[in-house]
């Protein structure tokens, strides 16, 4: 599976490994590094939209890069509400926020050619139509 990670485009990989390291650490973030609660909290399950999306990254799956792109948003706003907070939680919203960013940018970077060469195609299908 992880063999053919050099015939991957860079984004690809690296908004994967962003997913995989925004996973980490909304895992490690709520479940013992800075809890809501002592023990944890059931904010840990923040993490699980990640997961599946994660799989679909690595094969370079369009639809799942395009709500991806989506889903990361929601991420960066946690952190960029939670970066208020202070001491660890601060230094935790600001790598959740970064890393959010890196997997957003990535996304739309990979995809951008992709889309442009949809939307040319469907130009080309719709003048054919019209000659037809």
């Amino acid at each position: 599976m992880f063999s053919d990670w050099r015939n991957k485009d860079p984004y690809q990989l690296i908004a994967t490994a962003a997913f995989i390291d925004l996973f980490i650490l909304c895992v490690a973030w709520e479940w013992f590094i800075s809890p809501l609660r002592p023990g944890g909290s059931w904010l840990i399950l923040k993490a699980v939209p990640l997961l599946f999306a994660i799989p679909g990254l690595w094969r370079g799956n369009v639809y799942t890069m395009q709500w991806a792109s989506m889903l990361v948003l929601l991420y960066i706003t946690e952190g960029l509400v939670r970066i208020l907070e202070t001491g660890i939680n601060f230094w935790m919203a600001a790598l959740e926020t970064t890393l959010g960013a890196i997997g957003f940018v990535c996304l739309l970077v990979y995809l951008k050619p992709i889309k442009a060469r949809a939307k040319e195609l469907a130009k080309e299908r719709s003048a054919q139509e019209k000659t037809s």
